[in-house]
């Protein structure tokens, strides 16, 4: 009785962490490569080459800092939200949460090996990822996933066949911001 209770109430919050991990793997490639080309500025290579060159356990508090760094952004976004401006406070969040996406991934790419070196982090890491796994082949399983896919597939289709078809100003500068982007670290 007790561990179907258990597991009644953790239901709602596996959810929300499941959202909140398929959201941030979904956006995770493309900030990751947004912030290597930042980190291409002379001024954050040489923070990458000092973060690259850390211990471990060096390595693991910078992996931590964003996190520490954004909670007074969030706070604030809670404060904006308290005092009637919920659309700020809101964007705020989403704000925050992207960019804090975006400096752990880069961090993750530049620490990942010497964090690896750490025996309970390693455990922590195979279990997050096998619950990764175990997510994306739960929601990949449902049909209307794979209705959305198909229909997001078709999609990028026409767009991509308009766009072929007319090469405008701006869709060269994207396409040369595109190609930036995706330049090997």
């Amino acid at each position: 009785m007790k561990l179907r209770l258990k597991k009644l109430l953790a239901a709602p919050f596996v959810f929300i962490a499941a959202i909140v991990v398929l959201l941030e793997d979904w956006l995770w490639d493309d900030l990751r490569r947004m912030a290597a080309a930042i980190g291409r500025l002379p001024v954050f290579r040489q923070l990458e080459n000092l973060i690259v060159g850390l211990p471990p356990y060096g390595s693991l508090a910078v992996f931590a800092a964003p996190s520490l760094l954004l909670i007074p952004v969030k706070l604030a976004a809670l404060w904006f939200i308290a005092h009637g401006q919920a659309w700020l406070g809101v964007a705020t969040a989403i704000g925050a949460k992207v960019a804090g996406t975006a400096m752990v991934a880069r961090i993750y790419q530049l620490t990942e090996p010497k964090l690896l070196r750490i025996g309970w982090f390693v455990w922590l890491h195979e279990r997050f990822m096998a619950f990764k796994a175990r997510i994306y082949q739960m929601i990949k399983s449902m049909r209307l996933y794979q209705t959305i896919h198909r229909q997001s597939q078709k999609l990028r289709e026409t767009v991509r066949r308009i766009l072929g078809q007319r090469r405008s100003y701006w869709r060269r500068r994207w396409d040369a911001a595109v190609k930036l982007l995706r330049r090997p670290q």
